[in-house]
């Protein structure tokens, strides 16, 4: 496959039979070695074509999995959301289909007919129909919520109370008809709230400093009768520190039973009936983290004490805010089952989408040993890191 015409070196990508390696050549240089040879898919490529317009190769595998990327570097875009997150998001797509009657995201258009709007995985897309190209995306932080209906007001321009934008971000001018501020409702995915966005500031300095989130809504009944029984049945009796064992040197961890009872029981369960004995760190990320507990030893198996996923339990006081923060694993909200994981920086992003329920109060130069050996492209260790077992002092 040619890559891009006017180039200083005529450079031809080859896709190995064999593997899933490309190598680049320089046709007129008349050498057979390649200029940049990289591993971009799991499986032998079976066809790739070259964008000119964007400047990106798109290949698929002999597996069928599709892949874009860089045809100067032969990297991955660096745009794209994490891998994580990708998955979280995912996992609330598969979540939304199994759920009967799920509401069905809606799409609307604005009063000129010029935008479609409608939600998606990603947030809410605004698409310009005449350029046909997305003018915006809304939403796209609140990576916990999943938009799926909307209503667009523009306001009654009839009336005598239209409120002004701010002149900043109009551009307006005192003396012209004042523009209307156009605000989208929404509503999310398992979530009793109504979202609203708008172009419009705080009115008042002190308003802003409250953030912008109003929490008024009561939790139901059940979830707070669930959460008493917890609390007086199981924090009496569950362990508040457990050491792992493992090929490395011990890990010494403080868990909160208190703070998040159900994660800790499950947890200290698994510890005890040796569920965790001989798991290997299936996935090691330098200057992230460190992740095992699956019996299945590449990130897709394992299963609590009670054979299916429980609930998150986030806690104010137990954030992502320090290194070597014990952590649950999952593949989106409420999805947690046995894997865990232990930061080795500061991880901020992850609050309120992992529940953590321990830190490391020693051995946290075995976390940095493990954090430290060579791992292959999907970020396994060449050579296995086990936990040996667990002990749970009395």
């Amino acid at each position: 496959m040619g890559i891009k015409q006017g180039d200083v070196k005529a450079k031809l990508a080859v896709s190995d039979r064999n593997s899933s390696f490309v190598h680049v050549y320089d046709a007129r240089s008349g050498s057979n070695e390649s200029i940049i040879s990289r591993q971009i898919h799991l499986g032998p490529i079976k066809c790739m074509k070259y964008n000119h317009e964007y400047d990106t190769v798109i290949s698929a595998d002999d597996k069928g999995i599709i892949e874009y990327w860089d045809p100067a570097s032969l990297q991955f875009p660096d745009t794209g959301l994490e891998a994580i997150d990708f998955g979280r998001r995912m996992a609330v797509e598969k979540e939304i289909e199994k759920t009967e009657n799920a509401p069905q995201p809606n799409a609307v258009f604005d009063e000129s007919s010029n935008f479609l709007i409608y939600p998606t995985l990603l947030g809410i897309k605004v698409v310009n129909l005449h350029t046909n190209k997305v003018a915006r995306i809304l939403g796209k932080v609140e990576n916990n919520d999943r938009f799926l209906r909307i209503a667009l007001y523009q306001g009654d321009r009839s009336s005598k109370k239209v409120r002004k934008i701010p002149a900043a971000a109009a551009n307006v001018n005192e003396s012209k008809e004042p523009l209307i501020d156009p605000t989208l409702l929404c509503c999310a995915f398992k979530k009793h709230r109504i979202y609203l966005f708008s172009r419009r500031e705080p009115e008042e300095p002190e308003d802003a400093t409250k953030g912008r989130d109003v929490f008024n809504e009561k939790p139901p009944a059940d979830e707070l009768l669930a959460v008493s029984d917890i609390g007086k049945a199981v924090t009496t009796s569950l362990p508040d520190n457990v050491i792992l064992h493992t090929t490395m040197g011990d890990i010494h961890m403080r868990l909160y039973p208190e703070e998040c009872p159900r994660t800790v029981e499950n947890f200290t369960t698994h510890c005890r009936n040796g569920y965790y004995d001989n798991l290997i760190f299936h996935r090691v990320i330098k200057g992230f983290m460190i992740q095992t507990g699956d019996p299945l030893g590449d990130g897709t198996g394992g299963q609590s004490i009670w054979g299916r996923e429980f609930e998150d339990e986030f806690h104010k006081s137990l954030r992502h805010d320090r290194p070597f923060t014990v952590s649950m694993a999952n593949a989106g909200p409420n999805t947690n089952g046995s894997q865990f994981f232990i930061t080795t920086v500061a991880t901020p992003w992850l609050d309120n989408k992992h529940t953590v329920f321990g830190r490391v109060v020693k051995g946290m130069d075995v976390v940095q040993a493990i954090e430290k050996v060579k791992t292959d492209k999907a970020d396994k260790p060449y050579q296995d890191v086990k936990i040996l077992n667990v002990t749970i002092p009395k």
